[in-house]
């Protein structure tokens, strides 16, 4: 048996990278999965992978800026599975990146709307579905960028991300009470496209690895074990944390 076993979770931003390793694992653990994200084609390879190792898995796509579809993921996962025990709501976007003189607000809301009102959306009806069925773990994957370290060009991404965190509290502080506990995962610099945009050549990734006092970056399955960590009981005392699993980037110095 799992330590998910007869869970049920949703993991958002699930079609590559961390999401997409956090499913496989929390399936292997025992959970049903529903993977989200704006890309089928990867979701139900996905799935059909989580298939094939024994595990469920549900495939919804959409966008999680949209209120309709934050409504329809928690609907389609009640539908299938009775439940929602765990959502670790991990997408989000870089968006674009430099001076704040030179930024768009569109391209400022853009980032926001993914990754700060897409967690607000994700909880709104993520929440009422724990609590039906007795509490749960909600998971928002934030960053060391904005909380530990300001990094330049990266005012939206950080802004957002650093929202997150203060969601965070403000829910875990409401909902404990009712067995509902509300944690961000806070990653380092991990392999995913995302990093790509960073580390784009040997030197460039050879630079990136060095701010972390591991002196190297994360796989994605290295931070699915911390958000299994999150979603399982192992965390039962454990709300309200900005968990840092970021390999010293925010504290090397050297």
């Amino acid at each position: 048996m799992g330590v998910l076993a007869n869970k049920v979770a949703i993991v958002t931003g699930a079609s590559a990278g961390i999401g997409a390793a956090t499913a496989r694992l929390f399936a292997k653990e025992g959970a049903a999965v529903v993977v989200a994200a704006r890309r089928e084609f990867e979701l139900e390879a996905l799935v059909e992978a989580i298939k094939q190792e024994g595990g469920q898995a549900l495939a919804v796509a959409g966008d999680i800026g949209d209120e309709s579809f934050a409504r329809r993921l928690v609907e389609e996962t009640l539908e299938r599975f009775g439940k929602v025990d765990v959502a670790f709501n991990n997408a989000g976007i870089l968006g674009a990146m430099g001076p704040v003189t030179d930024m768009s607000l569109a391209d400022w809301n853009q980032v926001l709307t993914t990754n700060l009102t897409g967690g607000f959306l994700a909880a709104k009806y993520q929440l009422p579905a724990m609590l039906s069925g007795g509490g749960g773990s909600l998971i928002f994957t934030s960053t060391f960028v904005g909380h530990t370290v300001g990094m330049p060009g990266m005012a939206a991404y950080a802004s957002s991300k650093a929202g997150l965190v203060g969601l965070t509290q403000v829910l875990a502080s409401e909902y404990g009470s009712q067995n509902i506990r509300v944690n961000a995962l806070l990653p380092g610099g991990t392999d995913t496209a995302a990093a790509s945009e960073f580390a784009n050549t040997p030197e460039a990734l050879e630079f990136v690895c060095n701010l972390h006092a591991m002196k190297r970056i994360a796989t994605p399955e290295e931070i699915a074990q911390s958000a299994l960590y999150l979603a399982s009981d192992a965390s039962s005392f454990t709300t309200g944390s900005a968990l840092l699993v970021d390999g010293g980037v925010s504290i090397n110095r050297v």
